[in-house]
Formats: structure tokens, sequence, C-alpha cells
């Protein structure tokens, strides 16, 4: 069936070569003036016709047209609109660079058009965020964070402070898909979820599809956040950085050949040890409690065809209540990346990438009686990518991946008086591959479509053993039938899944369009967590004969409004989700080193849906947002809840999210947002027992989330004051500098993380009931303060 697929789409891209001979093109690409950095998304305007490109994620242009003199308009967010004339005789490469709107020249010209994307585009349930806007947003200790700027739109959520990633349209943080540099990040949190694993300084591009996903992207069944890296300053040396509460970072980037090749290196690391170390005793013993990364890439213009780029990243946590005791989490990506141009249209991409995620636990205070766990996931991927501009109307495109899994899901030992138990799990291996094709299609010049197809299989595989249970009653723990031993590389289960993507957009007028999309998702690897968050020590495992692979269908109708000139962008979308295979557990789940594991899992099905409102003012002295999802989410699991449906635990009806900014003068400017977020969902006992005066819960008819714990809500204030840009003698400085001043939870709200009930301290008293109470966790429970300081030169 690959084939075919294959043959398929060499034959159409032979006929729509043939038939377009008698055109000629211009291409090229669009990038920063002041550091040659590729502008992703930038528009390109062919006055004449109307009509014209959008630059792919390197940059890169292509049009297609009738012989003849065009006028060609060079647009980009936050920067000056640049004009070129071109007498299109023949094919013509046409690299251009803009500048921001801080460094106009006299030959840019600026277009009393404003920008109206938001509108116009195909694209709908996307957010698209540029750094500028991120480094606005007041953060906890003050210090940027990507993960926790993408909280604060529609339809995205976390189940409250210390919870590791996020959840987008009511999927769980296992059903995101994080790419780094095209490389997918398994934990994308430091410090157990109040930082991210992306350094701000490093950061170019972040994109988040919430629906509407191209048939490009797959594995996931929730959402895709594609993150971009920087390629490095091509033109001059920068030096960047940051002194903060928490942690410093620096960054260092610049040519290694002028205006050809660049790199960026940029690190981070927590003092909290550091600085605590002089007043406390505790750290003497070997204690540690920190975190650091760093983050590299490097590219090179070989010629005007191929372009090579190479990345990675590597970032570990330690948490060490001593030398021996305590647990570590890391992520290491390495991607290397090929651009090469065909032909004028034919664009193409190949990527190699290598992903490993690892986490270790010990305790015991000597050899004599001690527990070492160590696990990880490693993937190997190759993906090759084309881009076929076949004229102003349609952009095809297509290619595949495969891509190779290791799991070691345990290297557990454990000692007791001396005695060693070895406690580790197999290796478990699988394979990943795909292809697809879509297309981007305008139909008239109110109505374009983008449709694709993506097919998709995954083998389980050997060595190793595998399992088969037998089939009890829903909700019980599965007993193994027989064990089976599989050889090298052979073949297990396998799966296949077609997965349609199609969308469209119809301009209703020129401020207004209507947008609707669906598209069918698999997704292969699933998170085994059972607790409100994912954390460090959860598992990863993959489909096999007993875990089918996740299936999401979705729905997305959007109407998208602007008004006082494109002052004000306006949107409305609603949404629904069917998913297929959902994973949870039975009451009492043992899902650490445990080799049958798949016999207290069960599958379900779910739904997830709701509205989502946004309003966001782009221009002014006083800019910002809000959001506003009325959203649902639901599993109905044989064997759980009497068989009906339940709310997960990261359900959340309302959910209310405002950012403000506020320009006092170019050097001092304010910000401030607030949330509000519906109480998750909880499973409370709605009984007791009491036996030999101890206290014994008990849940009634094996309720599952039978209440919500209060509410969320927090308000954040930030401040930020730039250093002068001249000298007193009327030069200009050559450090640009900045403080920020954040004001975390201002109103000291105490945010219930979760709730647990216990029972009493006091003694019995003979023929009275014993005493329980219930205790609330807040991981921040105060106001949090906090200052930095940025530097650049």
């Amino acid at each position: 069936m690959k084939r075919t697929l294959l043959l398929g789409l060499c034959l159409i891209f032979s006929a729509l070569h043939a038939f377009a001979q008698e055109k000629v093109t211009v291409n090229g690409y669009v990038k920063d003036a002041a550091n040659g950095e590729d502008l992703f998304g930038a528009n390109v305007l062919v006055k004449e016709i109307g009509d014209g490109a959008v630059t792919n994620f390197y940059g890169f242009y292509s049009i297609t047209l009738p012989p003849g003199t065009y006028t060609l308009e060079y647009r980009y967010v936050g920067y000056e609109t640049l004009v070129k004339t071109v007498d299109l005789k023949a094919n013509v490469r046409m690299d251009v660079e803009i500048r921001s709107e801080q460094q106009q020249l006299q030959e840019v010209v600026v277009s009393a058009e404003r920008e109206d994307q938001n509108v116009t585009s195909i694209e709908m349930s996307v957010a698209k965020l540029d750094m500028q806007t991120i480094t606005k947003v007041p953060a906890f200790a003050g210090e940027v964070d990507v993960l926790k700027t993408i909280q604060l739109l529609p339809g995205v959520s976390t189940v409250g402070e210390g919870a590791s990633g996020f959840n987008v349209r009511g999927g769980s943080v296992g059903q995101n898909l994080v790419l780094l540099d095209e490389a997918p990040v398994f934990n994308s949190s430091h410090l157990l979820g109040f930082f991210s694993v992306f350094n701000p300084d490093a950061v170019k591009d972040i994109k988040l599809y919430k629906g509407a996903i191209p048939s490009r992207y797959g594995g996931r069944i929730s959402s895709i956040l594609d993150i971009r890296m920087k390629e490095g300053n091509n033109k001059s040396y920068d030096v960047a950085g940051g002194i903060g509460t928490i942690f410093s970072r620096l960054a260092v980037e610049g040519p290694i050949q002028k205006e050809k090749s660049s790199f960026i290196i940029a690190g981070r690391r927590s003092y909290a040890d550091v600085l605590a170390k002089p007043f406390t005793d505790v750290l003497d013993d070997g204690a540690q409690l920190y975190f650091y990364d760093l983050t590299v890439k490097t590219n090179f213009d070989i010629n005007e065809k191929n372009r090579v780029f190479a990345s990675g990243y590597f970032g570990r946590d330690k948490f060490l209540f001593d030398a021996r005791q305590g647990f570590d989490w890391g992520n290491k990506t390495a991607t290397i990346r090929w651009n090469h141009l065909f032909n004028d249209r034919l664009f193409s991409n190949f990527t190699a990438f290598y992903s490993n995620y690892d986490y270790s636990l010990a305790f015991g205070e000597n050899d004599i009686d001690k527990f070492e766990w160590t696990s990880e996931i490693s993937t190997f991927n190759f993906k090759p990518e084309f881009s076929y501009f076949i004229n102003t109307n349609n952009e095809l495109s297509f290619g595949g991946d495969v891509t190779v899994y290791q799991f070691d899901p345990a290297n557990a030992l454990g000692v007791s008086n001396g005695e060693v138990s070895n406690i580790s799990l197999d290796r478990k291996f699988g394979m990943e591959s795909a292809v697809y094709a879509g297309n981007e299609q305008k139909l008239s010049p109110a109505l374009t479509v983008n449709y694709g197809l993506r097919l998709s299989s995954f083998s389980y595989m050997g060595p190793g053993q595998y399992y088969e249970y037998d089939s009890p009653e829903p909700g019980v723990r599965k007993t193994v039938t027989s064990i089976s031993e599989a050889d090298n590389l052979e073949t297990i289960q396998t799966y296949f899944n077609l997965e349609p993507r199609a969308s469209f957009s119809l301009l209703v007028d020129p401020t207004s369009s209507i947008k609707g999309s669906y598209n069918r998702t698999a997704q292969y690897v699933h998170l085994i967590s059972n607790t409100v968050a994912s954390n460090p020590l959860d598992v990863w495992t993959p489909s096999t004969n007993n875990i089918e692979p996740q299936t999401g269908q979705q729905v997305s109708l959007g109407y998208f409004r602007n008004f006082n000139d494109n002052m004000i962008e306006a949107s409305v979308e609603t949404y629904y989700r069917a998913t297929k295979n959902q994973i949870d557990y039975i009451d009492g789940a043992d899902l650490l080193i445990n080799p049958y594991l798949e016999g207290d899992l069960l599958s379900g099905i779910g739904r997830a849906y709701g509205v989502e409102l946004y309003v966001q003012k782009k221009k002014g002295k006083l800019n910002g947002w809000v959001s506003y999802t009325l959203g649902r989410t639901e599993l109905k699991v044989d064997g759980i809840n009497n068989n009906n449906w339940y709310a997960t635990r990261y359900d959340q009806t309302h959910n209310v999210k405002v950012a403000a900014f506020y320009d006092v003068t170019p050097r001092l400017s304010f910000s401030a947002n607030f949330s509000y977020i519906t109480g998750t969902p909880t499973t409370f006992p709605t009984d007791r027992f009491e036996w030999q005066d101890y206290v014994v819960p008990y849940n009634y008819g094996n309720g599952r989330n039978n209440v919500r714990i209060p509410d969320y809500h927090r308000f954040d204030l930030g401040a930020t004051l730039n250093g002068k840009t001249v000298k007193r003698n009327g030069k200009p400085r050559k450090v640009t500098d900045q403080f920020v001043l954040s004001v975390y939870n201002v109103y000291n709200r105490r945010n219930p993380f979760s709730i647990y009930f216990t029972q009493g301290r006091d003694r019995p008293v003979a023929g009275e009931p014993l005493p329980t109470e219930a205790i609330r966790v807040a991981i921040i429970g105060s106001i949090f303060p906090s200052i930095t300081y940025n530097f650049k030169f």
C-alpha cells in the first residue's frame, strides 16, 4: 500500500511539472536583516494578482507566474514591508532581508495595510507565539518560560503549579507531541514542572497545533508543539544572558563564516544549592538540588541549493538527599537536517534525529540495604519531506518518516541485609513508520482548502518475552495465561492506521472568515501514570499485543473577525474530539517495575468538547488578550464508575485567562496576567470503617473522580525597566540591559494542588468516632516576588 501511494505521488508530480513548463518562478529566502535568521511564516504578496505565498519553516518561498513584470511585497509581523520589482522572463532567485520596525531605512516602504493573517489564512486551532510577546508575560521567579505562556491561550491548561507538561482540549499530558528542532522531548519540565527545558535565549519560533493538524505530523492524538531553535547570528557576535532568583543563563552566538554559517550556544543552571550551602548543613553530605541545560546549534550555507543544520540539547535535574539517595532525570537530543532545492519549485528537507529520556532513583544509606533503579526511552528517526510549489493556488507536500524505539522500563537492583535481588525488566522495541501527502489549494479568492492523508504503522518487536492474559470481569487484574519468547527483530504485533486530514477557510468579507477542520490521529506510545500530572518516574510503553494504539478524531468549526483596521483580533471555535483505546487503571494498580503491567491496564473510549473564545489587541501602548474556554472531558471504561461516563482528572469546565501589557515609556513597561480555572475532579471516599482504632476509607459504588477540589485563581504582576540606549556623550551603548521585577500570586492565594484525608493524631476517646481531617496541598501558597537582570552585548 505504501509503494502504491508513493508511485501515485510520483505520477502526480510528473504531470504537474509538465503542465507548468510554460511558466516561470521567483523563489528565495526571507531573512532578518539584523542577524540573518530565517523568517518562518512571512508573506510574499504579488501585488498584480493580489496573491502570493508564505515562507516555510526555513524561510523559503516559491511563486510560479506567467512571464511579466511584477511587484513583490515582503511582510512579517513586527517588520517593515519591503517592496521589490522583478521582471520575470526566466526563473529568478531573490533572497531578501527585511528589517524590524525599529531599524527602518529609506528604501523600506511601510504599507498602510495591516496584518490580517488570522482571518485570511487557512490555519485554525493554531497558536503561534513570538519571543517578544513571551518575554513580556509575568513569570514565576521572573524567568521567561515557553510552556507557562502557552497555558494562557484558549484550550490549554494545567492542573496546577508544580505540574509537569500541559493539557490541550481535554487531552492528557502524554498525548502531546513536543518537538525541539524535530526531535521529541519526553519530559519537558525542570524542577518538577516549575520551568520548561526550553531556554528562551535559544528559541526562535513556537507553534502549537490544537486541531487541524497537518498530515506531516503524527504520533500523538491531542496536540503538536513545534519549537524551532535559533540558527545563530551570521553577521556579528552577540552575548546575552540573565541573572535571576532561581537560575542564571548565558548565550553566545555569531558567524563562523560571515553570512554563510553561524552558531549559537546557550546554557542555564539553577543555584539554590549554592546559595543555601552557607546557611545550612543539609547539603554537607552530598545533597544536591539543581538543574542545568545546554542548547547548541550551527548551520552552513553550502551553496544556493544546499543548507545543513545541526543542533542538540542536553539537560538534567538532580534532587539528591545525600550522596547515595535521591533521584534525577534528563533529556538528550541531536538533530541533523539537510535542505536541498531540487529545482525552483521542489524544496526538500531530510532530517535524522536521536532523542533520549532517562531517570534514576536510589535510596539506602549503605551497600547492605539499598535500592537502585534506572529507566530510559530512546528514539532514532529518519524523515524525508518535500514541498512542491505548483503555483500560487497549490502547494503540495509529501514525505514520510521511520522511528525506531527502545524502551528500558527498569534496570533495578535491591539489596536487603546484603542479599542482592535483580528485579530488572526486559527491554521493549518498536518501529513506527508513515507516509503522507497533503495539498493546500485556493479554489477561489474566498475559499481555500487543505486536504491530506497519512498512513502510519507500528510494529512491536523482539527480542524479549511477551504475554497473553485472560479476560476476567472488567476492572479486575488480569492474569498471565502464556509466556512466549520473541527473537531479535521478530514482529510480535503490527498495527496500521489511516489518518485523513482536511480543513477549509471561507472568507465572508475582508474582515471575517469561517473555518472548519477534521483530523484523525493515532498514537502508538503511551505514558503510564495515574498521578494528577506526569512526574519524572512515569513510564513510557509501546503498543503491544495487549495494548492497542490510541486513536482520536476531532472536528472543529470557528468564526474569525478583525476590528478597527485589524487592531483587534477575535475568534470563537468549537470542537468535539472522540478517542478510542484510552488507558486507565484498575483500583490499586501497580505501575512501577511490574513485569505484568498490562494486566493492570484498562481500555475505554473518551470524548472532549467545548467552545474557545479569544480576543487580542495587538497594537498601541496597551495590548494583550482575553481567552475563555468552556470544556468537558470524559472517559467511559468498563470496570470503572459502574461503566458510566466520568470526568478525567484534568477536566476543567471554565478556564479564563487575561494577559495585559502597558508601555509607559520606551524604557518602562508593566504587565499583568490573571487565571481562573474550575477545580479539577478527584476521588474521595464515600464511607468509612473503623477497625482497631484505625479508619479504613471506602468508596461505595466504585465511583471515579466523584468530587472537585476548590477552584484555582491567581494574579501576577510584572515590570520591566530597560537600560539607557545612549551614553551621556550621545554615542550608542554597546550593552543593552533591563531589570525585570515580577510578583507571582499577588493576593497570596493558597491554591490547592490536591486534597487528601488522614486520621487525626490525637489519642482516640473510647466510645467516640475516630477523628479524621482533610489536608490541602498547595505547591505555592504565598506571594512570590523576584527580580531578574538581563543583558546583551
